[in-house]
């Protein structure tokens, strides 16, 4: 059984994905954070404090869990994903040559 040698392409596209998720997951927590900072300052009840924590928390760890998710399943199936993109990517480039 012949093995097939991966596509350096491949592990490009991938690496620049998971560096823009992260630096995503990154933008986002930063966010939160200057949000959160600014609300602090604002006078308010201590009720609405912790309602706005507890929820900016869940939205945090959902997305930052969803992120992780998604790079995971990217890793493990990156031949098919992105080998569809490198195809028809090269299948273009060879359309615009034939022309």
């Amino acid at each position: 059984m012949q093995q097939k040698i991966p596509d350096p392409r491949i592990h490009s596209m991938f690496s620049g994905d998971r560096l823009w998720a992260f630096g995503a997951v990154l933008v986002l927590w930063c966010t939160y954070a200057f949000v959160f900072s600014r609300i602090l300052l604002a006078p308010s009840t201590d009720g609405v404090i912790q309602a706005l924590a507890v929820a900016g928390g869940l939205v945090l760890l959902f997305n930052t869990a969803s992120i992780f998710a998604m790079i995971k399943h990217y890793s493990e199936d990156k031949e098919h994903i992105y080998g569809l993109d490198i195809h028809y990517l090269d299948e273009m480039k060879k359309s615009k040559e034939s022309r």
